[in-house]
């Protein structure tokens, strides 16, 4: 990559809003997840490595949003908690029990949950 091109990506990414970063974040954790799906007999190797981006992408998402200090109002932080329930849940359940299909869920929340960030 050439200088220029370096310099234009680094300051992009820093340029990000708090809102957009967190839409890449999860746009990339479900980018990992689609990736095993897609190619599940040669990727399922790094399912566990997927699911744990996946998992520390939404420890720090519960964390912010349910935290006291936070901004939201208390339905939006009860709605958080109880969907970050459901992702921890489901990727427990799909590493005890792999399959592609499970992950289906997971790739589409966070794909919404990224779209809403962005409007």
């Amino acid at each position: 990559m050439s200088y220029g091109a370096s310099a234009y990506a680094k300051v992009s990414q820093t340029a990000l809003s708090p809102r957009e970063a967190e839409a890449a974040v999860l746009i990339k954790a479900a980018s990992r997840l689609q990736a095993v799906q897609a190619d599940w007999e040669n990727q399922k190797g790094g399912l566990p490595e997927a699911l744990n981006f996946n998992q520390k992408v939404w420890t720090i998402i519960a964390g912010a949003a349910t935290a006291p200090e936070s901004p939201l109002p208390e339905p939006i932080k009860t709605s958080i908690a109880q969907l970050s329930v459901f992702v921890f849940r489901r990727m427990i359940d799909t590493l005890i029990e792999p399959s592609a299909e499970k992950l289906s869920a997971l790739i589409s929340i966070n794909h919404n949950i990224a779209a809403g960030l962005r409007t």
